[in-house]
């Protein structure tokens, strides 16, 4: 039995913990089954935005037609795309496994673990314990039980930033945000794409008016059926077939692509890790159960990032590893912050989102909702940009900011306008009250849904 000061389950945000640990003098084992850097950096946020950087640049001069401007792109190098994709995601791996083997007090194992006893993991040949432990284990691509699919053969996030040319056509299945990231980059990239999504709507998590704006304007390039199931799949000479069940008028229909991506939610890797042999409860679907800090079921032992199932973003991942880092070493009582936590999908056109949607923040709020569209300012028209557009919903009574939504270029980036503000000391919008904003600049957009506030009745729609 090798004994350690704690364990960290996970090198994604996991890592910034065990370094803290490290930092501290304490005795670290690292175990993951993957390489390190978790998903966002391996096969996650950061290769994906690298990859989908040249498919803005496309668009864009797609769309140059409407402000009078006619280009064309001449070619995509694919091969220098995908290998600056890959230096990143090497070096930024490279120079943490460097760290790892200069450093005395930290141990990786490079292999799936499992729970045996309390506090006790086997990995490989090997036992070991410690009295603190952090689970950041993460998540992995859900595979639906469609017939045949394993025969055929498919993609996934884990092996998509593999390949070495766009295929011809593509079928994507589900239609969450890594569905409609990759249906952006593909389709701009020259390939055939369509996009086959269970549920009624696109990106069914985001505001519904963000949703139906996305998916007319993706549609442009993509092939979209949404509440379409996929039941079975099969090869029809070179090409893949998939059947789907229109889940309105219960007709079944063929697909066929070259090539299929999976892209139907993540699952958490709790059923390899067998967390609950030293006391640790998940939820139904295997996400690891936390309270307001981040404790599990079993003291002593914290979750956090993917493996709680709630907010899967590598930015909450770190905001959650300092919580963990507070209370489980530091004997802080630090509650975990949810009150504005924000996410970006960078499709086309791009989304950012913080906070609560419409429907929710009527539950337990007087709202008032703003909207302003991209093209009712300066900037916007400049651009053309038809479709853009922020939405915002405010406490009535307090002006507290309970959410932002928003589709068009650099939304990201525009919501983070909104985040802040919700961080700060009251967050409520009133500073907007008194600050200038640059004319014309698409911040504008965000300033202008605070000016449009109004009431909104109980059957309103925009």
């Amino acid at each position: 039995m090798i004994e350690y000061d704690t364990i960290v389950v996970g090198s994604g945000a996991g890592m910034n913990v065990a370094s803290k640990a490290s930092r501290d003098g304490m005795k670290v084992a690292v175990i993951d089954r993957d390489p390190m850097g978790g998903t966002c950096l391996n096969r996650g946020c950061i290769p994906s935005k690298v990859m989908i950087h040249p498919a803005d640049i496309i668009k864009t001069v797609q769309e140059a037609e409407k402000i009078g401007l006619y280009a064309t792109i001449e070619g995509i190098d694919f091969d220098r795309l995908m290998k600056r994709t890959w230096k990143i995601v090497l070096e930024d791996r490279h120079a943490m496994e460097e760290g790892v083997k200069r450093d005395p007090n930290v141990d990786f194992y490079n292999q799936i673990a499992e729970f045996v006893s309390d506090y006790t993991l086997k990995v490989g040949t090997k036992t070991i314990t410690a009295p603190k432990v952090v689970i950041a284990s993460g998540a992995r691509p859900s595979i639906p039980p469609i017939k045949g699919l394993g025969e055929v053969g498919f993609l996934t996030n884990r092996n998509i930033f593999d390949i070495k040319e766009p295929p011809e056509s593509l079928l994507i299945v589900g239609g969450g945000y890594i569905a409609v990231e990759f249906a952006h980059f593909f389709s701009s990239a020259g390939t055939k794409v369509t996009v086959i999504g269970r549920n009624p709507k696109l990106v069914p998590e985001e505001e519904p008016l963000i949703s139906e704006l996305l998916k007319l304007r993706l549609s442009k390039y993509v092939r979209i059926y949404t509440h379409h199931e996929v039941t079975s799949a099969s090869m029809e000479g070179d090409e893949k077939a998939l059947i789907a069940k229109n889940l309105a008028d219960e007709k079944h229909y063929k697909f066929k692509g070259k090539e299929i991506l999976v892209a139907t939610g993540r699952m958490s890797n709790s059923d390899l890790l067998k967390p609950e042999n030293t006391g640790v409860m998940t939820d139904e679907k295997g996400w690891i159960r936390v309270d307001k800090y981040l404790m599990t079921t079993k003291p002593n032992i914290y979750a956090m990032g993917d493996a709680t199932g709630k907010f899967q973003f590598r930015h909450t991942a770190n905001y959650e590893s300092e919580v963990v880092w507070a209370n489980l070493f530091k004997n802080r009582r630090k509650i975990v912050d949810e009150h504005a936590v924000p996410h970006a999908i960078f499709t086309h056109p791009q989304i950012g989102a913080v906070g609560l949607r419409e429907a929710e923040a009527k539950e337990n709020h007087e709202i008032l909702v703003g909207i302003k569209r991209y093209i009712d300012t300066a900037k916007g028209y400049a651009m053309g940009e038809e479709d853009g557009v922020a939405k915002v919903i405010v406490d009535a009574g307090s002006k507290r900011i309970l959410g932002a939504h928003i589709i068009g270029p650099e939304a990201a980036d525009l919501v983070q306008l909104v985040v802040d503000l919700m961080n700060a000391e009251r967050g409520d919008f009133l500073p907007l009250t008194r600050t200038q904003v640059i004319h014309p600049a698409l911040s504008e957009v965000v300033i202008g849904a605070f000016a449009n506030l109004a009431p909104v009745g109980p059957h309103h729609h925009h």
